[in-house]
């Protein structure tokens, strides 16, 4: 095959990924009214109780501005609330109201989801190999040092 067709190729397949979490995210915003990082960020809260915004951050992989952005949307529709930790008055950390735990059940599933057990059911080398290429072309893409989060979306991560 041509090396023009090649490029080709990758080109179109990049682009069908743009599209495919594009649709994606419009449907998830459809369907609950929320945007794909705002459901991790109440995903991470339901997992770990009553968390510190460092914590969400660590375990969604956003920064903590961002994540802190986040969370003031979040408690604007009354889906967290920030509490005082009992120990340490100091320390602020965010709780899911009943409200945000209601939507959070209502979301759909995430395109991440389906993609992490296609890549699982890979063979070690295999997931080493789409590791390396997808490194290559974030470097390619100038998109190595880019904020995100370990899902599928196109939108903002502060929406």
């Amino acid at each position: 095959m041509p090396e023009s067709q090649h490029l080709h190729d990758v080109l179109v397949h990049l682009r069908r990924i743009i599209r495919a979490t594009d649709l994606q995210s419009k449907r998830v915003v459809k369907a609950c009214g929320l945007t794909i990082p705002q459901i991790m960020v109440l995903r991470s809260i339901e997992s770990l109780g009553d968390v510190t915004v460092r914590k969400i951050s660590d375990s969604v992989s956003l920064s903590q501005a961002t994540v802190t952005t986040i969370l003031n949307r979040l408690e604007d529709r009354k889906m967290v609330e920030r509490v005082r930790a009992q120990k340490d008055k100091r320390i602020v950390n965010a709780r899911l109201t009943e409200q945000g735990r209601t939507l959070l059940h209502s979301a759909p599933p995430l395109l991440h989801e389906k993609f992490i057990s296609e890549f699982e059911s890979l063979q070690g080398w295999e997931q080493t190999q789409v590791l390396s290429s997808l490194q290559r072309i974030a470097i390619m893409m100038d998109a190595e040092h880019i904020d995100a989060a370990p899902l599928l979306d196109i939108n903002s991560p502060n929406q």
